[in-house]
């Protein structure tokens, strides 16, 4: 059998964003998201989850990008003279491993993230994290030990293969970003399992984050394996105001017409794929 998990990040982090994951949801194939609990339009994302409530939603624990949900007293490793988050994860990375980040500000912050969303009242599915923070060996042990304290059951393991491609046009610094993220990966999968959690057994959207457009995504479904499988999207409403905020340039709006295309939709059910969510883990 062929399972699917469609899981769209970045829930929370700003209203067009919020938009597209639920038009995706309600006329599309996307199952999941993850929400950030520090993302400006946090409050917004858990009214329309609170009207959609089939819609599995997890974790996008956040170390970078955002504002913390700690006072920045609380955290001052993890944040500038502004009380902002590193702006992306090559800083981060920088400081973490000039051990000017303590583990202990990493653990109270992302501790205050799911505390937030369960103070919230979303049951949560699934932990996962914004530009894949929680991949990093001593992060995932607190991100293991935080999963356990708060009954939560999966976690993603972004281990998209070394020798997938899907035909997207990538450059070679992403491929080997691509190849170092899942070797981290790989090392957290026997964490996970260790520990007992659950996880999908197969991962795709790192070559194509932020640009999944239709024909990746029916390559990706067309020669998906056995087993359990998750797909990383980004969709999103307005590219355009998106691309002045923020410098990743995401094309969310041609992930939304991904998901919801009848071409994908005709796909899954031509390769007998079942649509599940994080919850259906066991």
């Amino acid at each position: 059998m062929k399972h699917l998990i469609i899981n769209a990040d970045d829930f929370g982090l700003h209203e067009t964003v919020n938009l597209g994951i639920i038009q995706g949801y309600t006329t599309g194939i996307i199952t999941s998201t993850t929400i950030m609990a520090s993302g400006k339009a946090f409050e917004h994302a858990v009214g329309l989850a609170e009207t959609n409530q089939k819609l599995g939603v997890g974790v996008h624990l956040t170390l970078v990008g955002e504002k913390p949900v700690c006072h920045p007293d609380q955290v001052k490793s993890l944040v500038d003279q502004d009380g902002y988050l590193s702006p992306q994860y090559p800083q981060f990375l920088k400081n973490y491993l000039l051990g000017k980040i303590q583990l202990s500000d990493i653990r109270r912050e992302l501790t205050a993230q799911v505390k937030k969303v369960v103070d919230s009242g979303i049951q949560i599915t699934h932990l996962d994290s914004h530009q894949h923070m929680h991949i990093v060996p001593a992060i995932m042990d607190i991100t293991i030990d935080i999963a356990k304290d708060f009954g939560i059951k999966a976690v993603r393991i972004p281990a998209e293969s070394h020798f997938f491609r899907g035909g997207y046009p990538c450059p070679p610094m992403r491929l080997i970003a691509r190849s170092g993220l899942t070797m981290l990966a790989q090392l957290a999968k026997g964490k996970v399992k260790k520990n007992k959690l659950a996880m999908p057994e197969h991962f795709f959207g790192m070559l194509a984050g932020g640009n999944m457009q239709e024909e990746f995504l029916l390559t990706i479904l067309k020669t998906l394996p056995h087993g359990i499988s998750e797909i990383m999207m980004h969709p999103g409403s307005d590219n355009e105001l998106l691309n002045t905020i923020y410098p990743w340039n995401y094309h969310g709006q041609e992930e939304l017409a991904a998901v919801t295309s009848a071409k994908v939709r005709h796909c899954l059910n031509e390769n007998r794929i079942n649509l599940i969510s994080f919850r259906d883990l066991k």
